[in-house]
């Protein structure tokens, strides 16, 4: 497995825009490290790649490449994110070795999520009859979940500029509270499906299955924040309050409103 190594060593040089600010290592890094890795994917496998496997690379750098950029131009042309970005929690200076763990950690959990296309391209390689039908689903998905994702962003944006002091309750956000978090795990969702095509061994599946599970976490972790944040500055608006009891939190029509008495998802 000596592309993991590979990919393991490019996650770990793309995200290490974190050593400049931590929150870099799971957001601008993060963006660009999905990037990377696609990009590499494509250059290792080249002999085997077909046209679903490429839509699936092609994909997920256009994703990448779109999160790092919207994430940067947010945090210079948005005063209230960076507000939030950089409150003192966030500007407290970290020890070395816990810089070094975040560092690490972020770029294995890249790889892992990125594992699904790699094991399939691999084991194509390896002369396995991998399945295109489950790759070709799994490119579906992974697009319904980027599509989901752009368009929330940018129904917020849009909301926000009408009025900046108002919680976001129209377009997505009318199904649920957070449907760029949603089109996330729908992407993943995507990406993890492929493995059943696979031909994965059962280390293999260890791994994809441990990205999945984490990032998973991560999204539910970050919806927690979120509806925390919310309730601090909303919380005496009658109106809000009625959105948030009938609006599930992270997936639409399942009846999850609230996470934040669950402790353990603070990450």
């Amino acid at each position: 497995m000596t592309y993991l190594l590979v990919l393991l060593a490019l996650s770990l040089a793309a995200s290490s825009l974190g050593w400049l600010y931590f929150i870099y290592f799971f957001s601008i890094g993060y963006g660009f490290a999905i990037s990377v890795l696609s990009m590499a994917i494509l250059v290792i496998f080249r002999e085997v790649m077909t046209w679903p496997s490429v839509l699936f690379c092609l994909l997920m750098f256009v994703y990448g490449i779109r999160l790092g950029l919207f994430l940067w131009l947010r945090e210079r042309m948005s005063s209230s994110y960076k507000k939030i970005l950089y409150q003192p929690a966030n500007t407290t200076k970290k020890p070395f070795w816990v810089m070094l763990m975040i560092w690490v950690s972020c770029a294995l959990l890249y790889v892992g999520q990125m594992s699904p296309v790699t094991f399939y391209l691999s084991n194509q390689c390896a002369g396995l009859n991998v399945s295109e039908g489950w790759m070709c689903a799994g490119a579906v998905i992974a697009t319904l979940g980027v599509l989901t994702e752009v368009v929330a962003d940018a129904q917020k944006s849009a909301a926000k500029r009408i009025n900046a002091h108002r919680f976001v309750d129209t377009g997505l956000y009318r199904f649920v509270r957070c449907p760029n978090y949603f089109g996330e795990i729908l992407m993943w969702t995507g990406s993890s499906i492929i493995c059943f095509g696979a031909c994965c061994t059962f280390v293999q599946w260890i791994i994809a299955l441990l990205g999945y599970v984490c990032i998973i976490y991560v999204m539910f972790s970050g919806a927690r924040r979120l509806e925390l944040r919310q309730q601090e500055v909303y919380a005496k608006s009658p109106e809000f309050q009625s959105y948030i009891r009938k609006t599930p939190l992270l997936i639409p029509f399942v009846p999850i409103y609230s996470v934040a008495k669950y402790t353990w998802l603070k990450a």
